[in-house]
């Protein structure tokens, strides 16, 4: 049994894709969100969508950060996350303006102070400002803030998206096919558009992250932070505090900044990066050349298994560079690169099926906003689903 597993968690959710597997799958079983009728507007040339997700164990992290260094700033980044990991989604449906947002918190409020709940809050409202600056408009309805300290140990911080989007003008997967390459785009460095150096961790596999990388003292002073119930060789079982330095920075691959001074918590809560700006360029200007958007999030870069609209084969071949946030999960773990593969996204949070074609063109785009892209495999037609990454001398294959 793999450590996630040993942990309660499950990379792949099998467990929740049984729970829903008879439910409606919406009018585009491919897509990346599930996609309904207009029954706002009572439109057919309209769809509607609502999605939900949220920062995840991440906000664990912060908590544990926040009771050492006393600094709120860092639960701006819980809520860049929790709508994050809602935007992008819909982005890979095709849908990226004039979204609905409302946000639900659930606290546990002997632990977690109202200036926390204002952080999250403020820091919501200013990453939609910065957004607006881009185009992509997003609405704050509000939502729910709940003391739960009964059901949750810290805090919970996630959120639901809705919107209303022309049927024409949603990326369905469907256009996927033989032939077609991905074009992945980096989840580390710096966009233009960002304030902070990215380590690329994202919002998934921060369970496996925080105890795999953190050291054992934190299980002895937070006991809030983790179930106790789980066993003790798998619970903070890292080498690593917060103001560790980064041991073997990847100047080298250019995955990190030369000359920079990293710690341990620049890594691991390092804010995700939403693709918005990007997207809304390739989708406005490149959008027929889109046969596919994957989201590389729960489930890594095994993701895109469940949306292909066929029986393909899915070669990565030319994956981006790992980012050391990465490799010292991995090296912390011992765990192997089929699970990190299919736990994390390993340095690509965005793909894009495309023509051969057209990639350079995507690939320029991306470049403009500061973001590393480059063809990291291609689609074969075959007899069953099935994906192959090589990397370095391994190669791995998911069916």
């Amino acid at each position: 049994m793999s450590l996630y597993s040993r942990r309660g968690v499950s990379a792949q959710k099998e467990e929740v894709h049984r729970a829903t597997a008879r439910l409606n799958q919406g009018l585009f079983p491919h897509a990346f969100c599930k996609l309904y009728p207009d029954h706002l507007g009572g439109d057919k040339d309209w769809v509607n969508v609502m999605h939900a997700d949220g920062a995840g164990t991440k906000s664990i992290l912060a908590y544990l950060y926040w009771k050492e260094t006393g600094d709120t700033a860092v639960w701006k980044g819980i809520a860049q996350d929790a709508v994050v990991m809602n935007l992008d989604d819909l982005l890979c449906a095709g849908i990226y303006d004039n979204i609905l947002f409302s946000s639900t918190i659930d606290r546990n409020k002997r632990l977690i102070p109202a200036e926390i709940l204002e952080a999250v809050i403020n820091g919501t409202q200013e990453l939609f400002e910065t957004l607006a600056d881009f185009g992509i408009n997003i609405h704050y309805l509000g939502g729910e803030t709940a003391d739960v300290g009964d059901v949750v140990r810290t805090i919970a911080v996630n959120g639901t998206m809705s919107a209303r989007w022309p049927v024409h003008r949603i990326v369905s997967n469907d256009k996927i096919k033989s032939g077609d390459v991905i074009v992945g785009f980096a989840s580390y460095g710096q966009a233009v558009y960002e304030n902070f150096f990215n380590s690329g961790i994202g919002s998934n596999g921060l369970t496996s992250a925080r105890h795999d990388m953190l050291n054992k003292s934190y299980a002895q002073r937070f006991t809030e932070s983790y179930d106790t119930g789980m066993p003790d060789d798998v619970a903070y079982i890292g080498p690593y505090r917060f103001h560790d330095e980064l041991p073997n920075p990847g100047y080298a691959s250019g995955t990190v900044p030369e000359g920079s001074s990293l710690r341990i918590a620049d890594l691991i809560l390092s804010p995700t990066r939403t693709y918005a700006p990007l997207l809304k360029q390739l989708l406005e200007q490149r959008f027929d050349s889109i046969h596919g958007l994957i989201h590389c999030s729960g489930g890594g870069q095994t993701k895109c298994m469940k949306y292909l609209p066929g029986e393909f084969r899915i070669v990565k071949d030319n994956m981006l560079p790992v980012p050391p946030v990465f490799d010292l999960i991995r090296k912390s773990s011992g765990s192997d690169s089929r699970e990190m593969y299919q736990v994390f996204n390993m340095g690509c949070r965005l793909e894009v099926f495309t023509e051969p074609a057209a990639a350079s063109d995507l690939i320029g785009m991306a470049a403009a906003l500061g973001i590393q892209a480059q063809v990291t495999g291609h689609v074969s037609a075959s007899a069953k689903k099935e994906l192959v990454l090589e990397t370095g001398s391994e190669q791995i294959t998911y069916s």
